[in-house]
């Protein structure tokens, strides 16, 4: 199935090792409006599942507060559990400290202390993302992959999440950009991820619909719940699944897909619900990377 998945692997050669900065992959995300400290073991649990999940392939190396990478030994194991069960929390784990593989873990948890957590109009919320590689559409299938992803958002109090197609991005130089560019505006189906912006601003908007996307409050309730998004969605791979009385799941065809404008592959289930989702969706203000505002908002308005 990932043969219909464009290979995009770009990077650099440093001493005659290929190191990649780039590559194709699958992005498991939630967003939740609730302070760092109300799910903090929450968080830790769903590093659990999620480290269980893909062995015998594991993060080994984690990002410390100099910015440089440590092994996820026995030690760092310790390190990143206080850290995450602390009253905030910046943690980024990755399996290689030299190329993107699709095993990372990157959190984004916000203090209620955090200037604006308790206004609600505010926009600051916790960000959270698991990595998968493309292989495993293949070699463990895309149910399993959608049961991981409802599996992972089972006790975080998330407002929104998605999982699909993403690009991984371990350093993003401005040589770069050209490349992303393209490949963002050609096939809509990959998305571009940044937890530590969105962290700061997303709130309870939405991202761009993805292959699965979770829809929790307040915009599922405003919707009407699960039952009217059902009725005004029609494409017949589209799948809407009620989560619990708040929360739903939709899943846009049996596998993740890239589409391509080029060859006339719109992703039409796709803009479907982006339609519908259109007065919750995010508008990021300035630079995306190296992205300009224009360049952003072209991208994240890719599906209207």
């Amino acid at each position: 199935m990932s043969r219909s998945v464009p290979t995009i692997r770009e990077g650099i050669d440093i001493e005659d090792q290929w190191v990649v900065l780039v590559r194709e992959g699958i992005s498991i995300a939630f967003y939740m409006r609730q302070p760092h400290e109300v799910m903090a073991s929450a968080v830790w649990r769903a590093l659990e599942r999620y480290r269980q999940a893909v062995s015998p392939r594991q993060p080994g190396w984690y990002v410390d507060y100099s910015g440089d990478w440590q092994p996820l030994d026995s030690e760092g194991d310790a390190v990143i559990r206080k850290r995450l069960l602390a009253t905030s929390a910046s943690v980024e784990l990755i399996e290689r400290p030299d190329s993107v593989t699709g095993i990372a873990f990157n959190y984004r948890g916000q203090s209620k202390a955090v200037v604006g957590f308790e206004e609600e109009e505010k926009e600051s919320t916790c960000a959270l993302e698991f990595w998968l590689p493309i292989e495993f559409i293949d070699e463990r299938g895309p149910e399993w992959i959608r049961s991981l992803a409802i599996d992972l958002g089972r006790e975080l109090p998330w407002n929104s999440g998605h999982a699909g197609l993403s690009l991984e991005v371990g350093s993003w130089p401005r040589s770069l950009t050209p490349r992303l560019r393209e490949v963002t505006l050609r096939h809509p189906g990959f998305d571009l991820n940044r937890p530590s912006d969105l962290s700061l601003s997303l709130g309870t908007q939405l991202r761009p619909p993805a292959w699965l996307t979770f829809l929790g409050p307040p915009v599922l309730n405003e919707l009407g719940g699960a039952e009217a998004l059902r009725s005004r969605l029609h494409s017949p791979s589209t799948r809407v699944e009620s989560l619990s009385p708040d929360r739903a799941l939709v899943s846009l065809g049996p596998v993740p897909e890239a589409g391509d404008l080029d060859a006339g592959d719109t992703l039409p289930a796709y803009r479907e619900l982006a339609r519908v989702l259109e007065p919750w969706l995010y508008a990021h203000q300035g630079e995306w990377g190296f992205f300009t505002e224009a360049e952003v908002r072209r991208w994240e308005r890719r599906f209207l």
